[in-house]
């Protein structure tokens, strides 16, 4: 699994380090739009786990509002999957770019809503996540797993994966 992995703020940061314990991946990219923060990350594993631990990272500079650039930067690193770590207004390009590169996805937050254009106070308009899952035919013609809203209000993604077992 070569992981590519866009943010190194908060979430992304705390991704890679817990990561770093992990063997279930060959490479994971950290990405940022400005990859001194990646680097920041990818240098406090090396100086935790040493350096055979951070042979497994890189780093680089992805402008996460381009899908053509997200692709980019998936292909030339053979990432298998992209993990969206940042604010939802990347969601649209970020999701793009990964299937567009052939990659699985995972992200913390859906594609956001949208208020009705002319009744926005009496008609629902696009939801959260619609965007995305309007898109769930593409992804599966191309044979690729996209989860989405992985993030959503901290604990309710493990009451989902309580109920998937369960049932």
């Amino acid at each position: 699994m070569r992981i590519l992995l866009i943010g190194a703020g908060g979430v992304g940061d705390a991704i890679a380090k817990i990561a770093a314990r992990r063997d279930f991946f060959e490479l994971i990219v950290v990405s940022d739009y400005d990859e001194s923060r990646a680097r920041r990350t990818v240098d406090w594993i090396a100086a935790k786990h040493g350096d055979a631990v951070a042979a497994r990272f890189a780093t680089a500079q992805v402008d996460a509002s381009d899908p053509e650039v997200v692709a980019s930067v998936a292909r030339e690193h053979r990432a298998t999957h992209v993990v969206n770590a940042v604010e939802p207004k990347f969601v649209p390009s970020i999701f793009r770019g990964a299937l567009a590169a052939g990659a699985d996805y995972l992200d913390m937050a859906m594609s956001l809503s949208e208020p009705h254009p002319t009744e926005p106070y009496a008609e629902p308009g696009v939801k959260l996540g619609d965007d995305q899952f309007a898109q769930a035919d593409d992804w599966e013609k191309a044979g690729r797993l996209a989860l989405v809203g992985m993030g959503v209000e901290p604990g309710l993604s493990d009451v989902f994966a309580r109920y998937a077992a369960d049932h």
